[in-house]
């Protein structure tokens, strides 16, 4: 069946920002998704509140709104816009569940617009726990022993009959949030209470437990015609319990017999038929590892974050395929885009092995819980190809970039003994992979491993080989790794990092041996089809072996570095940056070359660069390809820290490091050349010095005087940042961070208490062109990714201003930058501004900077670091004119999947995402940020305050205003005397009552500042923990909660709040 005829316009429902559960996976469908709309003389129209990403770029739509993904926008947009058809299976979990609303509310009814793709029906029986049920028992498909509750009484009934383990799912929510494993009745009361909160419609799914079983997973896709086909099926490492997200995961399957890989097949195909699903989908299978029986855990009747590893593994575009077959092409009608002569009615089948591992914020919240169960908490994943699950394995978590290969993750438990070792397996954790390897290593048997974690002994079998090979080597020592035994290392995926940790010799000592021995990667293609057909995009993994499938050209390459998996400090904008940059050199006559690893993103999409290789960023990985390749250079400023960090590795081995020098880098990382800089330029920054250790970090702080900030140096979104008030503290903090960082000082600088505003710039070398300067909400000391910021700046005055334009030009020149820089300040109560630090690289904030200002600054920028000037480009030096609109950029928080997390902000970044309002006044651009990031922002009821001596005189005019709002207030003890004894309305209330106030939800709104430190054992945190696991926002700075009431005092004229579409102030 051809496409269907009147659908000329469609509307695609984005997925919002980054969250743990749902990170750029669906931003890179959604991406894909639109593309192939358009190819097919479709109009689309786009709704994201996600500013970081391609995603909400001019070109990847004909009209693009970065507005807020709520029931009320959305609306506004349809009637605006009158879409024929809505299509919201690409834009994850956020997608499905704006489907239904908008559907429950009438609209799509009322004028006449369809929901292409799976149908609301079709959402609805894989969504719907009981209808799930219904429609499986009908076709003689099992599922575990379950029930459907709406209440605590009839879940507790269950629970007596069933026994435990139980695990209970929310309906309609996001990488299992508020779900979990109860084990005891107490446990299960809790996470009943919390699910039952949390979901669209109070309802909860308890379900028997399968722990312990094999966990499976198929990838399907379906047309209107009813061809079905499977993708890929996927088996992950961890047996069913943990979160899939979590878990690492193979494929294809490692240990399946053909009777059970049909056995499941068959179900798959059967599954997708009675759901009716068209477009893709993601079936779960838990399989008992000792007879034939299984159960299907779930069924994602949309494009899901094992779609978008399915397609980087396979090759086979499959939001692409989905997007076509919504709008009513079939399989047998549409070519396949990596083959161009076949079409989309094939199953891959593959040759290698791929291994997807999880990249977990553990690093960050050093005191968060390292258990993983049926609730996600990685914030991305990277993903390696290899000819054998050892060799893939050890390239995946060589590309996490956490400072951590194999051997230091088995050094952590070196004193363990079995017995321990034995005791820390039983629980799924992040570290768990380590502490096997260790036990092998120590002699326990694969069969005794197996047992108690239930992994498959096939797994455990591997993992002992690479312990071996592992011991071989330590054993033969430097003397005698011959090329035989360093052969057969590479041959396993052993990074060269890791062998000369093993053998204990200088990294560069292992790469010399390539010289003395003729051993060099191989690289092959992913061609989806083994090479049954031609294949035509170019993507490639290394390996050892004979044949090179690599054509290397004649033509003048550049080598974009990519920034890696995404985490907390590095997200989706750096990917944004490193795609617009090829697309630049590629428009510019380039062959542009991308290396990433990370399995989510528009980065790695087959069709993004000339050549795409999928492979660590590691110093050896990057040389290898750069040999192969011969490059005129390689640019390393638009993937974040990650590849600004191997510049300096690179420059040494005489790569050319295009854009702003190795040298340049250097200065503006190390403290002590910055500081000369400084000196000499004249520009102030606050005093501070280096220190090693506590009494020298002691003697520092006294000098200057307390509050101080201090930090390691050479870190990535602030990463062990704190404030210090005291010497306790001072030493505390000393102690644990000479542990993150020995052989780098740790920085100490005076706290100065102000504004924060920061400035990104483009620097050709001579000329400095600002797009615009942004302030932020918060005080300096809260990070600037986690502070409310907004462009145009609306309290500062022009000398401010210029002084500012002043010193980033002088320092830009200063540093001879070439490219992009971003530069944060801090302006006292005097208005003297100071320089905190200056990042020679492409910042977080450039993708909002690029919309709002119409500058595409990344293109700007990569035509300068190829040559161009600013007068080859037609802009002025100097400050941008100011837009008329105003963006208030939002962070977003995943606190809900961390459950030991503190909530409060400090200079530790903690948002895993953001979002951005826009409109032509300040207030209504305020007020569309925060609900798009998800904050219900209360017009009555009570308001909790629980205020931190330091800020008590500052609370009485918030307090003040809530009242005047007509708020009722309650206090904690030492607020309440405070606010009474100005005459203020206030009751008091006990610690323990207000913790059952907000159970109860009788709280709208809790304002707490902390005390200080990061005990969490405190009150304080125990109420912001409670708030937040009963939903009710919590806002830990003045400065966040004033903004928040002036919201409130111009909200309630009842104005109408206008939508704008990117072109209206993107030009």
């Amino acid at each position: 069946m051809p496409k269907i005829d009147k659908i000329k316009k469609v509307l695609v429902i984005g997925s919002g920002p980054i969250v743990i559960g749902q990170a750029a996976e669906f931003d890179y469908s959604g991406t894909q998704a639109c593309k192939a709309l358009r190819e097919e003389g479709i109009e689309v129209v786009l709704v994201n509140s996600n500013p970081a990403t391609i995603m909400t770029d001019t070109k990847s739509a004909d009209r693009v709104y970065i507005e807020p993904i709520t029931l009320d926008f959305v609306k506004k947009i349809i009637r605006r816009e009158k879409p024929d058809g809505i299509l919201a299976s690409l834009g994850g979990q956020t997608g499905l569940n704006m489907a239904i609303q908008l559907a429950e509310d009438g609209i799509l009814d009322e004028m006449g617009i369809e929901l292409l793709g799976t149908s609301l029906e079709s959402i609805r029986k894989a969504e719907d726990r009981e209808l799930f049920k219904k429609t499986m028992q009908e076709i003689g498909e099992k599922v575990p022993l379950s029930t459907i509750a709406t209440d605590l009484d009839s879940a507790v009934k269950f629970a007596e009959e069933v026994g435990f383990p139980i695990i209970i799912r929310p309906a309609y929510t996001l990488g299992g949030t508020g779900g979990g494993i109860a084990h005891n009745m107490e446990e299960f009361k809790y996470i009943c209470g919390k699910g039952l909160k949390l979901s669209l419609i109070h309802q909860v799914l308890l379900e028997q437990s399968v722990a312990g079983w094999k966990e499976i997973e198929y990838e399907v896709i379906r047309d209107g015609a009813d061809n079905s086909i499977i993708i890929c099926n996927m088996e992950n490492f961890d047996p069913v319990g943990v979160h899939t997200g979590d878990s690492i995961v193979v494929a294809p399957c490692q240990t399946l017999s053909d009777v059970e890989a049909q056995m499941l097949r068959a179900a798959s195909l059967k599954i997708i038929r009675a759901l009716n699903i068209k477009g893709g989908c993601n079936i779960q299978y838990a399989l008992n590892p000792n007879s034939f029986e299984y159960v299907v855990i779930e069924v994602n009747p949309r494009v899901s974050r094992s779609s978008a590893l399915a397609s980087k593994a396979t090759g086979y575009p499959i939001a692409r395929v989905a997007a076509k077959i919504a709008i009513g092409l079939n399989l047998d009608e549409i070519k396949n885009s990596v083959t161009h002569t076949t079409y989309a009615c094939f199953e891959p089948s593959i040759d290698y092995v791929v291994t997807k591992v999880p990249r977990w914020p553990f690093d960050k919240f050093s005191n968060a819980d390292r258990s993983l169960g049926t609730q996600m908490k990685a914030t991305g994943e990277v993903m390696a190809i290899g000819r054998t699950f050892e060799e893939s394995l050890l390239k995946a978590i060589d590309s996490l970039d956490i400072k951590m290969n194999y051997q230091l993750g088995l050094s952590l438990f070196d004193n363990k003994s079995v017995e321990e070792l034995l005791d820390f397996i039983k629980t799924p954790s992040d570290e768990r992979i380590f502490a096997i390897s260790k036990a092998l290593q120590k002699g326990v048997s694969p069969e005794e491993i197996s047992n108690i974690t239930k992994i498959d002994i096939f797994f455990i079998k591997k993992l002992e080989k690479i312990v071996k090979v592992a011991e071989e080597i330590k054993n033969a020592g430097i003397a005698w790794l011959d090329y035989d035994l360093y052969y057969k290392a590479k041959k396993t995926g052993f990074g060269d990092s890791y062998i000369a940790n093993l053998i204990n010799v200088p990294l560069d000592t292992i790469l010399e041996l390539r010289n003395k021995y003729p051993i060099r990667p191989v690289y092959k293609m992913v061609d989806t089809c083994a090479g049954e057909f031609e294949a035509v995009t170019p993507y490639y993994y290394s390996t050892y072996e004979e044949t090179d499938e690599v054509v290397v050209s004649g033509k003048k390459k550049v080598i974009v570095i990519g920034s890696g998996p995404i985490r907390i400090g590095q997200g989706i904008e750096f990917d944004y940056c490193s795609v617009h940059s090829v697309k630049t050199l590629k428009e510019m006559g380039f062959e542009a070359i991308i290396i990433n690893n990370n399995p989510e993103t528009v980065s790695t999409d087959f069709d993004t660069s000339d050549k795409l290789y999928f492979e660590p960023l590691t110093k050896e990985c990057v040389l290898d390809i750069i040999e192969k390749e011969k490059p005129l250079g390689v640019i390393v400023q638009f993937g974040g820290q990650t590849s600004i960090n191997l510049a300096g590795t690179l420059a040494k081995e005489g790569v050319n490091i295009l854009g702003t020098s190795v040298e340049s880098i250097d200065i503006a990382e190390d403290r002590d050349r910055f500081l000369n800089l400084l000196e000499e330029l004249g520009i102030p920054l606050p005093e501070g010095d280096t220190a090693f250790s506590y009494e020298e970090a002691k003697a520092i702080a006294q000098r200057i005087g307390y509050p101080v900030l201090v930090r390691p140096s050479y870190v990535l979104g602030g990463r062990a940042m704190e404030v210090v008030y005291n010497d306790e503290t001072l030493k505390e903090y000393m102690q644990l961070a000479v542990g993150l960082a020995t052989n780098h000082p740790v920085l100490i600088d005076k706290y100065i208490e102000g504004k924060e505003v920061e400035v990104d710039g483009i620097c050709d070398g001579e000329d400095v062109l600002i797009p615009g300067i942004m302030e932020h909400i918060e005080r300096a000391g809260v990070h600037s990714g986690d502070s409310i910021s907004i462009y145009p700046p609306q309290t500062l005055d022009d000398e401010t201003k210029n002084t500012i334009v002043d010193y980033t030009i002088r320092l830009a020149k200063a540093l001879k930058i070439v490219g992009l820089f971003n530069i944060q300040f801090v302006i006292d109560r005097h208005s003297k501004v100071y320089v905190i630090e200056v990042n020679p690289r492409a910042s977080r904030t450039v993708p909002v900077m690029s919309k709002v200002t119409g500058i595409p600054m990344v293109d700007v920028a990569t035509k300068f670091i190829m040559g161009y000037k600013m007068r080859d480009l037609g802009y002025t030096p100097g400050l941008y004119k100011e837009s008329e609109f105003v963006a208030v950029k939002a962070p977003v928080f995943s606190f809900s999947k961390l459950t030991t997390v503190d909530t409060f902000l400090g200079p530790e970044m903690k948002s895993t995402g953001e979002v951005m309002g826009i409109a032509k006044d300040y207030h209504i651009a305020l007020y569309k940020a925060l609900v798009a990031s998800g904050i219900k922002i209360p017009s009555g009821g009570n308001v909790l305050l629980s205020i931190a001596d330091r800020d008590k005189t500052e609370c009485i005019e918030i307090a003040q205003a809530l009242s005047d709002l007509g708020f009722n207030l309650v206090a904690s003890e030492g607020t309440y005397t405070n606010l009474s004894g100005v005459g203020i309305e206030v009751d008091m209330v006990t610690d323990d009552e207000m913790i059952e106030m907000i159970k109860k939800d009788k709280i709208s709104l809790v304002i707490n500042t902390p005390t200080r430190g990061k005990i969490p054992e405190r009150h304080g945190f125990i109420l912001r923990r409670t708030a937040i696991e009963y939903n009710i926002p919590c806002i830990t700075s003045l400065d966040t909660a004033r903004s928040m009431i002036s919201i409130l005092e111009h909200m309630t004229s009842g104005e109408e709040i206008e939508i704008y579409s990117l072109d209206e102030y993107s030009k």
